[in-house]
């Protein structure tokens, strides 16, 4: 049987939840509108997709519960990362409930949208942590580059955590920003249960200009840093809508990514690795 090709990253949303923090009517299209598993179904079967994970996009935990209901109705979907309240007292019942819904594979807080850019080493967030890393649950890393050397110190605090940076950390591929997060992004690699995501770099370019080639130095960097065994490839649809289409998304990794793998690399960044990291039942 052919390997899995798994879209380790996407979202759906509703626009009349109303729970969406970042989202406004004058944002328009493409992003100010509904996406839901009919309007991703299509897009995977014309890419070869097998099954996703739809990862958070609220910080509320009726958006959580909204995600686990629609995956329970897509069957393509086979995980969830959802959101809890990292400083909540009761973080830890919460969490063990959610654990028990199949469906459930993960959490991400939304640490670039923090005021406090050391947010994850506060100590109730600290505890938590250790609690995600005690029940074995994956952890999505959503950062800009500044936020790396704190994730670093995270890492240490809390052993055993399965960690995952979403989107390369997000350095500015528009205006070839590339050192300083380089040298954290090595940082953080160092930690041998730390992936990282192949995703939402079209976004971090020029919406209209953007090439394959402006993607490639930051593509090798996270191949440099963490081998073919721990990156996976995520769409980030529907926000990768901004600048191309979620084919124009995926191909464009396969351009500067492919050439430097083996078939049996291949299968792992575009399938194999997330059914690991997340424990996929596929």
């Amino acid at each position: 049987m052919p390997s899995p090709v798994v879209d380790a990253h996407h979202h759906f949303w509703r626009v009349d939840r109303g729970d969406y923090h970042w989202m406004s009517p004058g944002m328009g299209l493409p992003l100010y509108r509904d996406y839901l598993p009919e309007d991703l179904a299509p897009l995977l079967r014309r890419a070869g997709v097998d099954k996703t994970i739809v990862v958070q996009a609220a910080q509320t935990e009726d958006e959580t519960a909204f995600l686990l209901a629609l995956a329970e109705e897509a069957d393509f979907v086979a995980g969830v990362v959802g959101w809890l309240d990292m400083e909540d007292p009761v973080f830890a019942n919460k969490l063990d409930a959610l654990i028990a819904n199949p469906k459930f594979v993960g959490l991400r807080p939304m640490l670039q949208d923090m005021a406090d850019d050391a947010y994850i080493l506060r100590p109730a967030v600290m505890s938590s942590l250790r609690v995600v890393a005690e029940r074995g649950v994956a952890f999505d890393i959503l950062t800009y580059p500044r936020h790396l050397r704190n994730v670093a110190k995270a890492m240490e605090g809390a052993p055993g955590l399965r960690a995952v940076i979403d989107h390369i950390s997000k350095p500015s591929i528009a205006s070839g920003a590339f050192n300083g997060w380089a040298s954290d992004l090595q940082h953080v690699a160092a930690f041998p249960n730390v992936f990282c995501k192949l995703s939402g770099m079209v976004t971090e370019a020029d919406h209209d200009k953007w090439r394959p080639r402006d993607l490639k130095p930051y593509v090798d960097q996270a191949m440099l840093s963490f081998g073919a065994d721990r990156l996976m490839f995520g769409s980030d649809w529907p926000v990768c809508l901004l600048a191309g289409s979620y084919a124009e998304a995926l191909n464009a990794l396969r351009t500067v990514l492919d050439p430097q793998l083996s078939k049996d690399q291949q299968a792992a960044v575009y399938g194999l690795n997330a059914v690991r990291f997340y424990q996929l039942s596929i």
